[in-house]
């Protein structure tokens, strides 16, 4: 299969599982409504919305140009792998264990409390991991293995996505049994 074929098979299978989950999700949201009546405004609220949206999109094409292109990147990444498709090289935090990974971060943090998600990315890739990631992709990486991400960590006066050190915990010691009190000679 073509990279043009293989494009058009993981839109148009993305597009569909994109609306089904936009569809799904819009669904729950109004069942999850506490009475009959906010579930009624809830659906009156959709459908408003769709209308005006409809109308914006009349009245403004151009929006089209934006919002064409948003919807292809999204359904791209929401298809499932085509078959037979050699699944992406794994590369970086998922490869490694969790204590490994946390060791990392420690690295990264050095003598600071946090740190911004984009510094651990960066490092990352100068140590050679992580080729063409974005901080998303590194934040889902995280949150797969339980490490907790803080979505307004602030340095420098910027708030983005971060790791606090009080978040983790600090990787399993080596056990050396000369350091040990029981082997120590007594005074």
């Amino acid at each position: 299969m073509n990279r043009r074929t293989r494009l058009a098979h993981r839109l148009h299978y993305g597009s569909a599982a994109l609306a089904r989950r936009l569809g799904t999700r819009t669904a729950a949201w109004i069942a999850r409504g506490p009475g009959q009546p906010q579930r009624v405004v809830r659906t009156v609220l959709v459908v408003v919305g769709l209308y005006y949206a409809a109308r914006i999109i009349r009245a403004a094409p151009g929006l089209l140009f934006v919002l064409v292109p948003a919807w292809c990147i999204a359904a791209v990444r929401h298809a499932a792998p085509i078959e037979g498709e050699e699944p992406a090289p794994k590369n970086g935090p998922e490869t490694l264990p969790a204590d490994a990974v946390r060791a990392l971060l420690f690295e990264c943090l050095g003598d600071r409390d946090r740190v911004h998600l984009s510094t651990v990315l960066a490092h990352l890739q100068k140590e050679g991991h992580g080729e063409g990631w974005t901080v998303a992709d590194l934040r889902v990486r995280l949150e797969a293995l339980n490490i907790p991400v803080r979505p307004k960590v602030k340095i420098g006066g910027v708030p983005t996505r971060g790791v606090h050190r009080d978040d983790l915990t600090p990787p399993s010691p080596v056990a050396d049994p000369a350091a040990s009190p029981a082997a120590s000679p007594a005074a």
